[in-house]
């Protein structure tokens, strides 16, 4: 609807009717432009119209969001906008348009110099009918304007109704943009406080690490934790227990490092509450240790579980208690070395026991090679029937790897018999076992806390009552019996048990090993020269009693076998017997007396033979030759797939003997 305010006064009514002015006066018409958009209800003389009303806002000149307000480039032009809304079609905008043209006409020939085509009519008729025909044009397109405004006038009051509805709208949000706009700007201010906040406190938290680099190194070796404190004082004795002595440990170590120079005042305050904590960790640890050396003496323990369960997995406790209570420390340890004296000796000892119910062969001077055979049988009627001089599988002991000691009650039990180095093997295999298990135990327990010359010393005090029992075992084993290749067997047990204990890197058995070898070897030289003494008896038999008399062949047969050129039955006999020395001296090294011994056997067994032989007289001569052939090619077919220097060296011996009397 039209505007009721005043219109301004320079400004020419809008009204659609022309001016009335002389025909004769062009230069006066002056005729109003409509372009064709133009509206004339005189809406933009209205101070709160649209176009006002969509001006942007002023910013503040302070704000930091300086920002043009520019339309998007997707949204519709504003006159389309309204040319759609209104529903007029093009040729209406045309009329408009040529409405537009007619003016620019008018105006042409108001300019006094323009260039003006009359079409051959005069200036009065060109004026009266042209302007004429002109205005009648004029007058009849701004009625057909002015019916066009008032038939569709509700539209353009619905849509001022629209504009006027988004100008309120405008506003609102000019308002909240404004509202978002100072509460941005609180927020920036925000920001940069809090940025500014930020940098002071990086800044201090720089120069406090600083500080704390400086600091903490010297704060952390004087000080020490309550839970350290409560652990140690209260705390059960488990890993936790320990880590927490370790760390007293170290503060008491840093405690005393710094005393002597040291200008801290925290550190001698400290000290009083470390010296006290130290001693209530000694007393603890005293206690414990005492508990469980307690318990080894318990019957039928296995110390091995409490070495590994309750000493070894708490060994830091003992370094602790010998750097910071020497004597405390040394009577606790020797606590240990009484109570496991007392325990190896007294398990040994029952052992020792069983392994002597086991039953053994008896071989005395009766098994000798030379020995009268009839005597033989009669002495051992009432045992199993055995070959004494025969090695059989006895070297199977010696091939055996990852052997264990026989347990007691099975040797208790035991009803078959053995040879003597079957006890032997049984005693110290439980002896070296378990001396390498004490020692291993003894290093890894009480070192560093004490030198290895100590360690020595306490293992020796522990197990020299075991080593004299183990000793003594073997003497009784061996003092009794004539079984050479038994003694030369445990002689080989126990060069083995000291590469086993080299291996085991276990110094300080050597002892044992040596004494042992100094109780076997000389028996051993002894039962040889019972086999020797054996067949020089028999060799001074001969003379008065004859050769086959003085095996303890019948008389019967003594006149058929006199003459025989067969080997002889002690040649069998020695036979056997040397297999059995060279088969367990396959690796002997010259030193040993083996060598000796079997030469001393070898020349008396060969001055028997030769005194048979001088039985043939000077006309059995050949028959003579013949029989020491057979017996020499009877010893060499016996030891004939021997290994070893030794076994070669009699072969060698035996096949010049062979040579010298002519045999083949």
């Amino acid at each position: 609807m039209p505007s009721n305010s005043p219109l301004p006064t320079q400004q020419r009514s809008n009204s659609p009717a022309p001016r009335r002015s002389s025909h004769l006066a062009p230069n006066n018409i002056s005729r109003p432009s409509y372009g064709p958009r133009t509206s004339s209800i005189g809406l933009g003389s209205r101070p709160n119209n649209s176009t006002t009303s969509l001006n942007p806002p002023q910013l503040p000149n302070g704000s930091s969001l300086r920002q043009e307000i520019t339309a998007p480039a997707d949204v519709e032009d504003p006159l389309d906008a309204l040319e759609r809304l209104l529903g007029r079609r093009k040729e209406k905008v045309a009329g408009v348009q040529e409405n537009g043209d007619i003016t620019a006409r008018i105006q042409k020939i108001s300019d006094p110099d323009a260039d003006i085509e009359f079409g051959g009519l005069t200036l009065a008729a060109f004026a009266g009918d042209g302007a004429q025909a002109e205005w009648q044009d004029l007058r009849r397109s701004t009625a057909q304007t002015v019916e066009e405004y008032e038939a569709e006038k509700n539209k353009f009051q619905d849509l001022h109704k629209s504009i006027l509805a988004c100008d309120d709208v405008l506003k609102s949000v000019q308002n909240s943009l404004t509202s978002f706009q100072k509460d941005l700007g609180a927020v920036s201010a925000e920001i940069e406080t809090l940025q500014s906040r930020s940098t002071a406190m990086n800044t201090r938290l720089e120069n406090r690490k600083v500080v704390e680099n400086l600091l903490g190194p010297a704060i952390e070796e004087v000080t020490i934790s309550p839970e350290v404190v409560s652990t140690i004082s209260e705390g059960p004795i488990d890993s936790s227990w320990v880590g927490a002595l370790e760390e007293l440990d170290k503060r008491s170590m840093t405690k005393h490092g710094k005393s002597a120079n040291s200008k801290i005042l925290a550190t001698s305050d400290i000290r009083p509450l470390l010296d006290d904590l130290t001693n209530k960790a000694i007393e603890r640890i005293r206690d414990y240790f005492v508990s469980q050396i307690k318990a080894l003496r318990a019957p039928n323990v296995n110390a091995q579980i409490i070495q590994q369960q309750s000493f070894i997995r708490y060994k830091e406790m003992y370094g602790f208690l010998a750097r910071h209570h020497p004597v405390l420390g040394e009577e606790i340890g020797q606590a240990y070395i009484n109570t496991m004296r007392w325990y190896y000796l007294s398990n040994f000892t029952r052992y020792k026991q069983a392994l002597e119910r086991i039953p053994l062969f008896v071989v005395d001077k009766n098994d000798a090679i030379g020995a009268d055979q009839g005597a033989h049988r009669a002495n051992k009627a009432s045992q199993p029937s055995h070959d004494a001089l025969a090695i059989g599988r006895r070297p199977d002991v010696l091939k055996q790897s990852n052997q264990t000691a026989l347990p007691s009650h099975v040797a208790e039990d035991s009803k078959q018999t053995h040879y003597l180095e079957t006890p032997f093997l049984h005693m110290n295999l439980a002896l070296i076992d378990n001396a390498t298990t004490e020692y291993s135990f003894l290093t890894n327990f009480f070192s560093p806390a004490i030198s290895f010359q100590t360690i020595s010393r306490h293992f020796s005090a522990i197990f020299s009552p075991i080593f004299s029992l183990g000793h003594a075992f073997t003497k009784s084993l061996i003092e009794e019996t004539d079984d050479c290749l038994g003694i030369l067997l445990c002689v080989r047990l126990n060069q083995h048990f000291a590469f086993e204990l080299q291996r085991r890197k276990i110094p300080v058995a050597d002892g044992y090993i040596n004494g042992t070898n100094m109780l076997l070897w000389p028996r051993f030289q002894l039962a040889m020269d019972v086999h020797t003494e054996s067949i020089k008896r028999a060799t001074s038999a001969i003379s008065t009693r004859g050769a086959v008399s003085a095996l303890g062949l019948s008389s019967a047969a003594d006149a058929a076998s006199k003459h025989s050129t067969a080997p002889h039955m002690l040649t069998q006999r020695f036979g056997q017997f040397l297999h059995g020395i060279l088969v367990l001296s396959r690796e002997a090294g010259d030193d040993e007396p083996v060598g000796n011994s079997l030469s001393r056997l070898r020349g008396e067994f060969e001055a028997f033979l030769t005194k048979i032989g001088k039985g043939f007289g000077s006309a059995g001569e050949r028959k003579k030759e013949r029989f020491l052939a057979n017996n020499y090619s009877l010893i060499l077919t016996i030891v004939g797939d021997i290994g070893g220097k030794l076994a070669g060296d009699i072969r060698e011996n035996f096949e010049g003997l062979k040579d010298a009397v002519g045999g083949t």
